[in-house]
C-alpha cells in the first residue's frame, strides 16, 4: 500500500513540473503546430527521394480533408 501512494505522489509532482512549462498533459497539438512541424521534413525527403508529385498528391488530399 505505501509503494501506491509513493508513486502516485511521484506521479503527481510529475505532473505539477509539466504543467509549470505550460505543457498540456493530454498530448494534444494544434494542427498548425504539427503542419509546421512536419514540412521541412517532408520537403527535405521530396527533393531527396524526388517524389514531388507524391507530396502535392498526399498535401492537397490533406488540405481538401482539413478544409470539411
Amino acid at each position: 500500500m505505501a509503494d501506491t501512494a509513493t508513486r502516485t505522489v511521484v506521479r503527481m509532482r510529475g505532473r505539477k513540473a509539466y504543467a509549470s512549462f505550460g505543457a498540456r498533459p493530454s498530448g494534444t497539438r494544434h494542427p498548425l503546430v504539427a503542419t509546421a512541424m512536419v514540412l521541412p521534413l517532408a520537403t527535405l525527403l521530396a527533393v531527396v527521394f524526388g517524389g514531388w508529385e507524391a507530396v502535392v498528391t498526399q498535401a492537397s488530399s490533406v488540405a481538401v480533408m482539413l478544409g470539411r
